[in-house]
């Protein structure tokens, strides 16, 4: 199934992203810059991806309760690998349930009852997160360091 091949490349790309930020020190990963959205740090816009599966994948298309991720209680990239962790193990119930999947999932988003198709779902939560990967590394050079290349052809 070509989901599942595609979500393992984002996987690649993104631990690219998680060694490169193991060499940013623990006070710019949690700096905050006015000019990037979402909280403008390193960490808030990684959890900021997070929140975004969570929120697309875990409770619209999955149907779960969800408490979501909180900037605050990721003090460091460990605690930013462990919660995509957590995203990887939803993702792979979202993609199980696709091969199985007809029709549009039926959810709600501000009090409006919607439905999509499972690729429209899972097409924005990744591209979501290579937009602000691009954001994370533009902000890492703005702190001085040296951006790696995570795009899936390198």
């Amino acid at each position: 199934m070509y989901i599942r091949k595609q979500y393992a490349y984002v996987q690649e790309s993104r631990k690219i992203l998680f060694d490169y930020c193991r060499t940013i020190s623990v006070e710019d990963f949690r700096r905050e810059s006015p000019s990037f959205g979402r909280g403008g740090s390193i960490r808030n816009l990684l959890v900021h991806i997070a929140n975004t599966y969570e929120f697309w994948i875990a409770k619209a298309a999955l149907s779960r309760e969800v408490d979501f991720a909180e900037y605050e209680a990721h003090k460091s990239i460990r605690d930013v690998v462990s919660l995509f962790d957590y995203v990887d193990l939803f993702m792979d119930e979202f993609m199980h349930r696709m091969n199985d999947a007809e029709g549009e999932i039926e959810f709600e988003l501000n009090g409006a009852k919607r439905s999509e198709e499972p690729i429209k779902l899972f097409s924005h939560v990744i591209t979501h997160e290579y937009h602000h990967k691009g954001q994370i590394l533009s902000l890492s050079r703005h702190l001085g360091y040296t951006p790696v290349d995570t795009d899936i052809m390198r």
